[in-house]
């Protein structure tokens, strides 16, 4: 009798991890393209952040402060947005693929 128990036990174990790997699939895509956006995000901000200081600096150079100014603020401003809005998106997509992968399991 005993036996016979453990024997279901490890069959539920058993059927419950092939449904989380049938489920998974959707679920690791949804995540990768997730973490996909959230790098291509500060990616792209540290590049708009890098392009702001090298022209401030070039305008500091130059004696031209205000402009320096302007271009740090509009470097800093767009790293923040592209960060900002790739962590939105990927966060976003990685939500959605967990959701996805506990609605397949339940």
């Amino acid at each position: 009798m005993v036996s016979a128990l453990v024997e279901i036990d490890e069959l539920r174990k058993l059927h419950l991890l092939t449904l989380l790997l049938l489920a998974s699939a959707g679920l690791w895509a949804q995540i990768a393209s997730g973490s996909k956006d959230i790098g291509k995000g500060a990616a792209k901000g540290a590049g708009h952040l890098a392009k702001g200081t090298a022209a401030g600096v070039g305008h500091l150079v130059t004696l031209h402060p205000v402009a320096a100014g302007a271009s740090f603020g509009k470097g800093v401003g767009s790293a923040g947005k592209d960060i900002g809005v790739g962590t939105v998106k990927g966060t976003g997509k990685i939500a959605k693929g967990i959701g996805h992968g506990i609605k397949k399991i339940l």
